[in-house]
C-alpha cells in the first residue's frame, strides 16, 4: 500500500480568458495559486478533493474474540506483536456499551484466530475515579514495559447516562500481566476549564514515540456537548508514566469518535471515522507535525472504533508506513458488539 503524504499540491486555475496578456495571465494564476494554497493551510480540505486516494477496508472474522451471545467485546486496543504472538486488548461485559466493563486481552499466531486468555484489569475500588468501569485500552511499549492505558468511569451504568470518564495507566513487565496501576493516576482527566474542547470528559488513548516523547491522542467532549461533537487532543510526555501535558493546538482535529494514530513517513496519520464535519469523516489525515492535519484519503466502509497493527508506532522513527489490518467493533442483528478484523487496501488493488 502506498503512503499518505501531505497534500501540497492545489488544483490548477482553469478558464483564464484566451484574450488576456501573458502578463495578466501570470498574474491571475498566480493570485489564484496563494489562493488556494491559503485555503489548504486553513485547513479547507475541499481544495484538492480531487487529488485525494481512497482507501477500501474489508472485513474477516476475528475467531475467538467475535460474535457470542450474550457477550460484549468492544473498543479494541492497537495490536502489538511479542515473540510469535499478536495481542490485543478490549472492552468485556454483558450490555452494549462500555460503562459496565472490564478490561480482557487475546492472542493470535496470525491475527485472524484468537485465543482470550482472561482479564487484566477489573474495576477499581467502589467510589473511586474508576470503580464503575475499566474500558477502551490501549498499550504503549516503552523502557522494556508494558503500560496499558484504560478509561475509567465513577458513575454506575443507567439510563440516561452522563458519563465521568479518565484515564488511568497500568504497568507489567509482560503483556500478559499481571497489571499495577499507577499511583499517579488518572493520567488524564477533564480540563478545569468549561470553554475547553476536553472538560467534559476525556477518553480513548492511542500513544506513539515521537521526537524521543510519549504522544498521547486522545479523545474529549465539553461541558454541555454531546457524543457527536467529540474532538481529539493531544498531550506529550518525556516519561511513559507523565506526567502529559496538553499540547496547545488541541484540539487537532475537529472531530471523531475514537482515536486511531500511526506514523507515517515522518509525520503522523490518523483514520477518522463517521463523526465529525462532513468534510473530515470517512478519512485518512495527515499531519507533518503530529498537530495540523489535513485530509489525503477518503475510506470507503470506514472501520468502527478500530485498532491497528503499528509496527513503527514505538520506534521514534522517519519512515513509518500506512497500516495494513486491525480489529474494530463488528456489529450483527441479535449479537452484542463484538471484536471484528479489518484489511485495509487502496482502491482496485
Amino acid at each position: 500500500m502506498k503512503n499518505s503524504e501531505t497534500i501540497r499540491r492545489v488544483a490548477r486555475p482553469i478558464g483564464i480568458l484566451s484574450n488576456q496578456s501573458l502578463k495578466e495571465e501570470i498574474i491571475v494564476r498566480i493570485l489564484v495559486w496563494i489562493a488556494s494554497a491559503a485555503a489548504v493551510m486553513a485547513g479547507n480540505v475541499a481544495v484538492a478533493q480531487s487529488q485525494l486516494g481512497t482507501v477500501e477496508v474489508v472485513y474477516s472474522d476475528a475467531e475467538g474474540i467475535g460474535a457470542e451471545e450474550g457477550v460484549m467485546r468492544r473498543d479494541p486496543s492497537d495490536i502489538i506483536k511479542v515473540d510469535d504472538l499478536y495481542y490485543v486488548w478490549y472492552s468485556k461485559g454483558k450490555i452494549s456499551p462500555g460503562y459496565d466493563a472490564t478490561v480482557w486481552y487475546a492472542t493470535s499466531p496470525d491475527g485472524h484466530s484468537w485465543t482470550e486468555k482472561g482479564m487484566a484489569l477489573g474495576k477499581g475500588e467502589s467510589g473511586t475515579w474508576e470503580g464503575a468501569s475499566v474500558f477502551t485500552p490501549n498499550i504503549l511499549v516503552a523502557e522494556g514495559r508494558y503500560w496499558l492505558f484504560y478509561t475509567g468511569t465513577s458513575r454506575e451504568f443507567g439510563r440516561p447516562f452522563n458519563p465521568d470518564s479518565k484515564i488511568g495507566i497500568a504497568v507489567s513487565d509482560s503483556p500478559d500481566g499481571p497489571w499495577e496501576r499507577l499511583d499517579s493516576n488518572p493520567a488524564l482527566t477533564n480540563s478545569d476549564d468549561p470553554e475547553d474542547f476536553d472538560s467534559h470528559l476525556v477518553d480513548d488513548a492511542c500513544l506513539i514515540v515521537r521526537d524521543g516523547k510519549y504522544w498521547f491522542y486522545y479523545k474529549g467532549r465539553q461541558l454541555g456537548k454531546g457524543p457527536g461533537q467529540t474532538k481529539l487532543g493531544l498531550a506529550i510526555a518525556d516519561k511513559p508514566q507523565g506526567p502529559y501535558v496538553r499540547s496547545e493546538g488541541n484540539p487537532v482535529i475537529p472531530g471523531n469518535h475514537e482515536v486511531l494514530v500511526w506514523p507515517q513517513g515522518e509525520g503522523v496519520a490518523a483514520l477518522i471515522g463517521t463523526t465529525g464535519p462532513k468534510e473530515w469523516v470517512r478519512s485518512i489525515v495527515y499531519a507533518e507535525d503530529g498537530i495540523h492535519f489535513t485530509k489525503t484519503h477518503n475510506v470507503k466502509n470506514v472501520p468502527h472504533a478500530a485498532g491497528a497493527y503499528r509496527p513503527e508506532a514505538f520506534t521514534d522513527c522517519d519512515k513509518g508506513t500506512q497500516i495494513r489490518w486491525g480489529v474494530h467493533i463488528g456489529s450483527r442483528k441479535g449479537f452484542l458488539p463484538f471484536v471484528e478484523r479489518f484489511d485495509l487496501k487502496p482502491a482496485g488493488e
